[in-house]
């Protein structure tokens, strides 16, 4: 590895940058993402980019658009600059000139109720089944379930509590009877194996260890598992179960979703759920609901003209 990175003094532009993300609580995803948008904005113009103009904007986007840069990549980085120049450079008319492409959103990839089961009882072990569990069960998305805290599952009130969700919202989560059953297993597994904390329900644990040592002084308890790590156990679930779509932790959350919304629960609600700020986003998962579809009499069959008549010859 190159370690000569490591030893480069942050700018204070960019330590103005990042101070302003983590007064609003960003990500560290999204931290990462935003100063790697700026730096290669800064590439391009040859100078710190807070002395860009709207002209160096209009170049940035014509050649990214020229270099074949795909339309999610180029809305990502006008989201990074956008922020760095509003709140760091001060500089709003800046902005106004960044223009996002209009990138139509895919179907998304949704399994049935018949392949939830099967992935689920395709995982290796209880916590695995536990982890895609709180996966599929509440709606949670992939940093949300490795973020989550033992003190979080709120067995009183039913809920999961999610705390700086994406946009760093707070909301609370289903916690079903079945998921609250399968945690609890889990727990007294995982302690009898030594693999959880004495303390963890009191403690600000993770319920699902990773691999790597926690640093707290005093806690010998393993870190949570990372998001990638989440993603490689439910591919290999997949895999076992024999599901051939393309599955990922979000799969899961998507499915979440579609199947409630098949079983006639309000969008609104399921807006709430999955913490969605935009009731059409949410609203997106209509297009998936197959049973919904399933339910609808095709006005052709109102017509009756071509019903099968017994005894009718077949050719």
């Amino acid at each position: 590895m190159n370690t000569s990175n490591l030893d480069t003094p942050i700018s204070p532009l960019r330590q103005r940058m990042i101070d302003d993300m983590n007064i609003r609580r960003f990500s560290r995803a999204t931290q990462r993402d935003y100063i790697r948008d700026v730096a290669r904005f800064a590439a391009f113009l040859g100078r710190p980019p807070d002395t860009a103009t709207a002209d160096d904007l209009r170049r940035f986007q014509v050649a990214q658009s020229e270099e074949g840069v795909s339309a999610t990549t180029m809305n990502a980085v006008v989201s990074g600059l956008r922020f760095f120049f509003t709140h760091t450079a001060d500089r709003p008319d800046l902005s106004r000139r960044l223009y996002r492409i209009n990138n139509p959103r895919k179907i998304p990839v949704v399994l049935s109720t018949e392949e939830a089961a099967r992935l689920l009882n395709a995982t290796t072990s209880i916590k695995h089944q536990a982890l895609l569990s709180v996966a599929y069960g509440s709606g949670l998305r992939a940093a949300e379930v490795t973020g989550l805290k033992v003190k979080d599952i709120d067995s009183e009130r039913m809920i999961l509590r999610v705390e700086h969700g994406k946009g760093g919202r707070h909301r609370n989560a289903i916690l079903s009877v079945d998921l609250l059953n399968l945690l609890r297993q889990w727990w007294r597994i995982g302690y009898a194996q030594s693999k959880l904390h004495p303390n963890g329900w009191s403690a600000r644990l993770s319920p699902f260890p990773g691999r790597a040592r926690c640093s707290l002084p005093g806690i010998n308890a393993l870190k949570p598992l990372s998001t990638r790590q989440l993603s490689r156990i439910v591919v290999e679930a997949a895999k076992a179960a024999g599901i051939t779509k393309r599955v990922g932790p979000h799969t899961l959350r998507h499915s979440f979703a579609t199947h409630l919304l098949e079983e006639g629960v309000d969008v609104r609600v399921i807006q709430v759920m999955l913490g969605h700020s935009k009731l059409e986003t949410t609203a997106f998962y209509t297009t998936v609901t197959t049973r919904t579809v399933r339910a609808v009499v095709s006005p052709l069959d109102r017509l009756g003209l071509f019903t099968p008549q017994l005894g009718a010859p077949d050719g």
